[in-house]
């Protein structure tokens, strides 16, 4: 019996050669994708690059981003939600694809919860409501008056129907009492630039501040309950009377469901790392985001939260997308 031992041994560490914890290859072992649902050049892409370097070099395996605009970022989302949950392909999460599509979109190919596993938060964004400097509004409370005696007389512009900027425009629409024209265009920018033209009252966002230091803007408040540091001097939602009034843009990183929890992990320590780096803070302050450094545990709170909050909204609001 003893001659077949030698046998016997040399199966066994054949077989355990070849069983998955033994054959599976330290993470990652071919370069990563993060897909990001716009064009190059905005913040998401932005951050998203900026993350994509830290990967790299703590990982020495290189991060790749896609830039895969479209469907109201759906074509992306729907793209990584059916992905391989191997580590290999990841996601920026935003209001759109996991806050307000749910809402928009009689039909999604996606669940924004159920169909993603949280990696991190990347960074938030503050709104900032903001009015043409030659017009008579220097309070909230000078806006919202006049939309009660003007009723349907005010106009405000977003970057697109169920963008954070529309949602934050219909949520002062419904707590202030008031009626307003809502009108989309193809991004902040051109929005901003009616703003400046005198050809809306208000809109909010948050990459115009630019056009308030200018001087063609006015910014009666950032959209929040306590001022952002990086505007100490604009006062919030909550001191201009509108104590319940928050809207943030949001950067998440996502995997696909079932991605194996040590990846997740090992990404998420990496990211919270960076984000508390002063540097870093300082850096997306200038960027106007705002690091946020948290747990994977937080990050799907967060988006759990923002994946309900925003319905009644929406609905109120009669938005509909194709």
């Amino acid at each position: 019996m003893n001659r077949f031992l030698p046998m016997l041994f040399a199966a066994l560490l054949q077989c355990a050669a070849l069983s998955p914890s033994w054959a599976q290859a330290p993470y990652p072992s071919q370069p990563v994708k993060i897909v990001v649902p716009f064009a190059a050049g905005a913040n998401t892409d932005l951050l998203a690059r900026m993350y994509a370097q830290v990967f790299t070099e703590a990982l020495g395996q290189r991060f790749i981003v896609e830039n895969k605009p479209g469907g109201g970022t759906n074509i992306a989302a729907e793209s990584v939600a059916h992905a391989a949950p191997d580590g290999y392909t990841l996601f920026v999460a935003q209001f759109a694809s996991h806050a307000a599509n749910k809402w928009l979109y009689d039909k999604l190919n996606y669940d924004p919860v159920k169909d993603f596993a949280p990696v991190g938060m990347m960074a938030e964004t503050p709104f900032f409501l903001l009015v043409n400097a030659k017009s008579p509004f220097h309070t909230v409370s000078d806006l919202v008056n006049f939309g009660k005696q003007k009723p349907g007389g005010l106009s405000y512009g977003s970057s697109a129907v169920g963008s954070p900027i529309h949602i934050a425009g219909e949520l002062l629409r419904m707590q202030a009492g008031i009626k307003a024209v809502h009108v989309p265009y193809k991004g902040a920018g051109p929005a901003a630039i009616d703003l400046v033209g005198g050809n809306l009252d208000f809109m909010f966002d948050a990459t115009a501040m630019s056009l308030v230091r200018s001087g063609q803007l006015r910014a009666l408040a950032v959209a929040d309950s306590e001022r952002w540091p990086g505007q100490p001097g604009v006062p919030s939602m909550a001191e201009q009377g509108f104590p319940n009034f928050s809207v943030k843009g949001f950067f998440a990183l996502v995997a696909p469901a079932r991605t194996p929890e040590p990846v997740l992990e090992r990404l998420n320590a990496i990211m919270v790392e960076y984000a508390k780096r002063a540097d870093v803070q300082a850096r997306m302050t200038g960027m106007q985001v705002s690091a946020l450094p948290i747990s994977r545990a937080q990050t799907q709170a967060y988006l759990e939260r923002e994946s309900t909050r925003w319905e009644q909204v929406v609905k109120a609001s009669g938005a509909k997308a194709e």
